[in-house]
């Protein structure tokens, strides 16, 4: 099955937008280059494996995380690797850019009136590393990473947590994601209008979102 062909959303409906960071405004690529060649080769370095083990080694302790808080925490991989994951971030930081139409999407939204929330997996640290590199908050209303609230955002208590700070109707809201599980969770809170990014990476092919309208760019949703 391939993604649902999206429509525009009539924006008379819509006060707020929230948006996912990594896939849906910036590229994936910086991350998945991260997390399958820079980390490893680190680690192999570290502990003295070639850098194929320390890949698998890696990669399997990353699933057994996976939809969980830990995943996205640097405090988390900092201490299980032994390794400074935030700085192999700055060193690499270059890397870091906007998917094709992001921020003049951001700006016409503006111009609508919509008030921009970022909502992000993303650890702080992370998220300030990338905010230096690029300028992501300049963009945006409000800026709420899921470890302010104890859950990621592929958890229903997130969503929760997330209104007691930023009071939005979920009927008169957009939300965009690349990630499946956090649109269903989106769709169990009841956000009424979801829309999946299909193309989070540039450098690698796009994904199909069976169950949700989907876009190539953010800015098909103008």
């Amino acid at each position: 099955m391939t993604a649902r062909t999206a429509d525009t959303p009539d924006w008379q409906q819509i006060d707020t937008v929230l948006f996912d960071l990594d896939g849906t405004l910036l590229d994936l690529s910086f991350d998945n280059h991260l997390w399958r060649e820079i980390v490893p080769a680190a680690y192999a370095a570290a502990r003295s494996v070639t850098p194929e083990e320390a890949r698998t080694q890696l990669q399997s302790r990353l699933r057994d995380r996976a939809g969980t808080l830990d995943w996205y925490c640097m405090d988390y991989w900092t201490r299980e690797l032994d390794l400074d994951v935030t700085a192999l971030h700055r060193t690499h930081a270059l890397r870091i850019l906007w998917l094709p139409g992001a921020r003049e999407t951001l700006l016409g939204l503006k111009a609508l009136g919509k008030r921009l929330v970022l909502i992000t997996n993303s650890h702080p640290r992370t998220l300030q590393v990338k905010d230096e590199s690029v300028g992501v908050r300049h963009y945006f209303d409000a800026v709420y990473s899921s470890h302010e609230f104890g859950a990621a955002k592929e958890d229903a208590r997130f969503w929760s947590r997330v209104r007691s700070v930023e009071p939005f109707d979920p009927k008169r809201t957009l939300f965009v994601d690349d990630n499946a599980a956090v649109l269903k969770a989106a769709r169990a809170a009841g956000i009424r209008f979801i829309y999946a990014m299909c193309h989070p990476d540039s450098s690698r092919p796009p994904r199909e979102h069976p169950d949700f309208p989907g876009v190539h760019s953010v800015a098909e949703l103008l």
